[in-house]
């Protein structure tokens, strides 16, 4: 064994990602074990005191402290975790009256049902810790985001990241805060412009690009848009938040580095305040705002640092994320084959030549469709065979399509009687998006039906990794280059 190659030292940002990476998979563990019994803070000050040894030097042979550490630190969340979900697992089956926090836009179901999600969840004075679903059968409650509830009902097992479910449940009290949510005020004004200029289904489409309504889709576009491909690009998302960040970053870079950093930095909070700060969203604002940082300072993040740094945030903050939430793992995995493997493939294929936009936006969708692909079959066991087609004619138009319904707005609330006028070229351009959604997801071959299991899941990703490694050692790449706001 050659030694002097151990005592090689790194770059401090890979035993960053190690180290997070190692959380992952300490919470990871924790999930799959029930962990219950590392929840003592010793436990995270011990995990945190063998990752700093590793850390200090930085040596290749320290890197199993830097794992050992990071694994430690996940056990000790998930331990945490475990426990304060207890509390919600002896309330299964039985008739319990709660109160909780509306965290996201309502949903209304097939069969006329609400749809909440509730957090700082309280029962009898007591504060229960996890999320919770609730279906309620008053179809014409006026319940909005940020709102508090009480609601009656039977208390079953939870899915995903719901630490537990109430169905049917008997609404009994609306608190509205004061002064409330003014983000989700000013959401729901300037959509009542959109409305007036813009109409159904086309409003609330440009709704769901610009102020994140995706609630408000119906229920025969969101399913079409679901075989083609397209629910990540039609509603409030990483890809929408990205366009406004470049935006504004490029209106004023030119005039000062500082202002252009400081207006994308406030389209990230107004974006998130607005839309609301779903896994998903959670995710494309901090890596978004960490890009922003780098770039601010002259500085790359690497992907396979930011990607293991940004899901260990998240999943420290809310463990439910990693465990059961599919738009959160979806957004990772998507976020995977933008900043990874669609930089290689461009340059494996093309060599060094700047990618145009058809180039790029092809690049970037075939990418994220193979990341996600896994994850999309094992969970619905169906897989969009008309995703690519559907992306190549929607995608393009997609900043296109925000700033005409970003005037349209503005224009009727400016002046409502000629609302229609300002709209026009929105409606247009966004009843050519929902024809093409529907025209596609109508083809008999739109979707293939697949059952896989864990294990092929596994490999699947076990074969992707293999060709994001081959591909590197053929382009030798540098993957720092690759940065979201640029």
């Amino acid at each position: 064994m050659n030694w002097w190659a151990l005592r090689r030292q790194w770059h401090i940002s890979w035993s960053i990602a190690i180290f997070c990476g190692a959380i992952i998979i300490g919470l990871f563990a924790a999930r799959s074990f029930q962990i219950v019994l590392f929840g003592s803070l010793v436990f995270l000050l011990l995990g945190l005191a063998i990752s700093v040894v590793g850390m200090r030097k930085r040596y290749l042979y320290l890197m199993p402290l830097l794992v050992v550490g990071g694994a430690i630190v996940g056990i000790w969340r998930g331990s945490v975790h475990n426990n304060e979900l207890a509390d919600m697992k002896s309330l299964m089956g039985y008739s319990v009256t709660i109160s909780g926090s509306v965290t996201d836009d309502v949903d209304s179901s097939a069969n006329g049902q609400l749809a909440l999600r509730l957090n700082d969840l309280i029962v009898k004075d007591r504060t229960l810790k996890g999320s919770l679903w609730v279906t309620i059968s008053d179809s014409v409650a006026d319940i909005k985001r940020s709102d508090s509830v009480t609601v009656s009902g039977k208390v079953g097992n939870g899915f995903g990241s719901f630490a537990g479910s109430i169905y049917r449940a008997k609404l009994v009290k609306i608190v509205r805060p004061t002064p409330g949510d003014w983000a989700l005020r000013l959401r729901d004004w300037f959509s009542s412009g959109i409305h007036l200029a813009i109409p159904d289904p086309a409003a609330s489409l440009g709704n769901g690009y610009l102020v994140g309504q995706k609630r408000a889709l119906p229920a025969d576009l969101i399913e079409a848009l679901k075989i083609a491909g397209l629910t990540h690009i039609v509603v409030a998302s990483g890809y929408n938040l990205t366009i406004l960040v470049r935006l504004a970053r490029r209106l004023f870079e030119k005039l000062s580095k500082y202002l252009a950093a400081l207006s994308s930095a406030l389209m990230i909070f107004g974006f998130v305040s607005i839309t609301g700060l779903s896994p998903s969203m959670t995710r494309a604002a901090l890596v978004a705002s960490l890009s922003l940082a780098a770039w601010y300072y002259g500085r790359k993040f690497h992907p396979l640092v930011l990607l293991p740094m940004a899901a260990a945030i998240t999943v420290l903050v809310n463990p439910s994320y990693l465990w059961g939430d599919l738009g959160w793992q979806l957004s990772f995995a998507a976020f995977a084959g933008v900043m990874i493997l669609a930089p290689l493939l461009q340059r494996y294929f093309f060599g060094e030549a700047k990618p145009g936009i058809i180039r790029q936006i092809l690049g970037e969708t075939i990418s994220a469709t193979l990341l996600t692909a896994p994850i999309l079959i094992t969970a619905f066991g169906q897989i969009s065979n008309v995703s690519l087609i559907a992306n190549l004619l929607i995608l393009p138009f997609v900043p296109l399509a925000m700033l005409l319904t970003f005037i349209a707005g503005v224009g009727a609330l400016a002046v409502p009687g000629v609302a229609i006028i300002f709209g026009w070229p929105a409606t247009t351009l966004l009843n050519y998006m929902i024809w093409v959604a529907m025209e596609l997801s109508k083809l008999t071959w739109a979707t293939t039906v697949l059952q896989v299991s864990g294990l092929v899941e596994a490999i699947c990703y076990g074969l992707i990794i293999g060709l994001c490694l081959y591909l590197w050692r053929a382009t030798h790449y540098n993957l720092a280059e690759a940065n979201i706001i640029e």
